[in-house]
């Protein structure tokens, strides 16, 4: 399984990718204009967007964002240009070589589609891959920087703004989320947990119950932020034990210990996996249980730094979770727990799950899964206290600090 630092971010995308894509659509408008300029009045122009799968030749396969691979013909009369994400015009584009394009850029492609349905490229409007993942790494840090998630609490749409429950195991907050006219909101698909196909949503789509992460500007107390970014889903939490696994075919069903009823979902390429070690899941049950502070015991009081290396970060058994001042982080935390695949679960394990709702023609699919926690389901026995611990990522959002307050 994938883990958080490594999934296609879509995004985010990865983590930022929806965003991205949405740029580089915005030249389908312009550079097709250029191109119907250029092209034979008998042919209309087509557009085509996604990523290079390989180049042989003169030929690029390209891998649709929607619709079957095609393949590219670059001629010496190709205009190919690089723009920078999150560009929304070709003014500060820069020409390229056909040389320059690798495996992993997006591209937008103009020109026409002959009968065999190979497209002759007119114009090639390129968006690096490096570019790309710089791109998300930079988001990835303001989100955690910046990002805030909880559970929707109320909505009010006369004052733009929307009230969420940050839960850590330090207790409740209360944040209000306020929304303005450029504020950008998207929202999960109930069978997906994908970044990128999230769709365009607007306040009304967000209910009470809604879990929302937030990236903005915070008041110095904490409790309003100004939202530059929102994304909301309806997910359901599980935490239970395992009563069947069929790794073949990738679906488990756990007991639920609140609902005291089977919950099945899917396990998908892009679930997120991961073993809780012991010693973390027992500093938590100590804290559900009342016990010894989680800092004291693991050593992890002070925030990590940027000049600390990925280990000094994790610390023993995994810490680094705590922010400054704050409890633990349990976002970051998924980053740097080992993952496991379905392979690795069996029947009698104790998990704690996010999933998607489902639909009535789809299971639901796992977003995160987390094993080796029996500890804390024997803190919390009847699953409550539990699952405010329980962790969840939208499908590649960025890692906020849901629980840094």
């Amino acid at each position: 399984m994938k883990a958080i630092a490594t999934q296609k971010l879509a995004l985010i995308v990865l983590v930022a990718g929806a965003a991205i894509v949405l740029g580089l659509s915005a030249f389908g408008v312009r550079a097709g204009a250029q191109d119907s300029a250029s092209a034979a009045s008998q042919t209309p122009p087509a557009r085509r967007i996604g990523a290079i799968k390989s180049i042989e030749g003169s030929t690029i396969v390209l891998v649709q964002d929607s619709g079957a691979d095609v393949n590219v013909t670059v001629q010496s009369s190709t205009r190919i240009v690089r723009v920078a994400p999150g560009e929304k015009n070709l003014k500060n584009a820069t020409p390229i070589q056909p040389t320059d394009l690798q495996v992993g850029d997006r591209i937008l492609v103009g020109g026409t589609v002959s009968d065999s349905g190979e497209l002759a490229a007119s114009s090639i409007v390129v968006m690096k891959r490096s570019d790309l993942e710089g791109r998300r790494q930079q988001e990835e840090r303001d989100w955690q920087k910046r990002g805030l998630g909880g559970i929707v609490s109320a909505v009010d749409p006369t004052a733009a703004s929307v009230t969420i429950s940050v839960t850590g195991v330090g207790g409740k907050k209360m944040v209000t989320v306020h929304v303005s006219k450029d504020t950008r909101i998207r929202r999960y698909a109930p069978d997906s947990v994908k970044f990128e196909e999230a769709k365009s949503s607007t306040l009304g789509e967000i209910h009470a119950g809604d879990q929302l992460r937030a990236r903005g500007d915070r008041s110095p107390d904490g409790a309003e932020l100004t939202a530059e970014e929102i994304v909301t889903g309806t997910f359901r939490n599980v935490a239970g034990t395992i009563s069947s696994v069929d790794a073949s075919a990738g679906t488990v069903s756990v007991q639920d210990v609140l609902s005291k009823k089977p919950v099945a979902f899917k396990i998908t390429g892009d679930s997120q996996l991961h073993t809780m070690p012991p010693e973390m899941a027992q500093r938590i049950a100590l804290r559900l249980k009342g016990g010894a502070d989680t800092a004291s015991a693991s050593g992890t009081g002070s925030p990590p730094t940027a000049q600390q290396t990925p280990a000094e970060r994790r610390g023993p058994g995994g810490g680094g979770m705590r922010g400054a001042g704050g409890p633990p982080d349990f976002q970051q935390m998924l980053g740097r727990i080992p993952a496991v695949t379905v392979a690795d679960l069996h029947k009698g394990d104790a998990v704690m799950v996010v999933t998607t709702q489902g639909t009535p023609q789809g299971a639901a699919v796992a977003i995160v899964l987390l094993t080796g926690v029996e500890p804390i389901l024997r803190a919390a026995p009847n699953g409550s206290q539990a699952m405010m611990l329980t962790p969840w990522n939208l499908g590649g959002v960025p890692n906020g600090d849901a629980a840094n307050q």
